[in-house]
């Protein structure tokens, strides 16, 4: 009497099918119980997908390792720190400016 074993290879979903998902339950007014059911999906696994869409905003779902994917990804991080260090770098000359002697500040 054997044991027969199922598959242990998991479904992958898409991320646009995970942003959908979690759309109809944000957006849409759905609750996670009823997208679940209607995309054959146990409830837990829209709740999770929720919970990453909030806590992950757009980095969320970054795909299933396509090195497109991860390159995109890798890009949005490192303009995101440009960003912040071009922000940084616009402050720091204002401040200089105003501690200039000769300043035209408070004129």
């Amino acid at each position: 009497m054997g044991v027969q074993h199922k598959s242990s290879r998991r479904k992958q979903y898409s991320s646009e099918f995970k942003r959908e998902a979690v759309a109809m339950v944000t957006k849409g007014g759905l609750s996670i119980a009823r997208v679940a059911r209607d995309l054959g999906l146990n409830d837990n696994m829209v709740s999770r997908w929720k919970k990453e869409a909030e806590h992950n905003g757009q980095r969320a779902f970054p795909g299933q390792g396509h090195p497109q994917d991860e390159e995109l990804s890798r890009l949005r991080r490192e303009n995101e720190v440009l960003r912040q260090e071009r922000e940084v770098l616009k402050k720091a000359i204002r401040a200089a400016r105003l501690r200039a002697p000769g300043s035209q500040a408070g004129r």
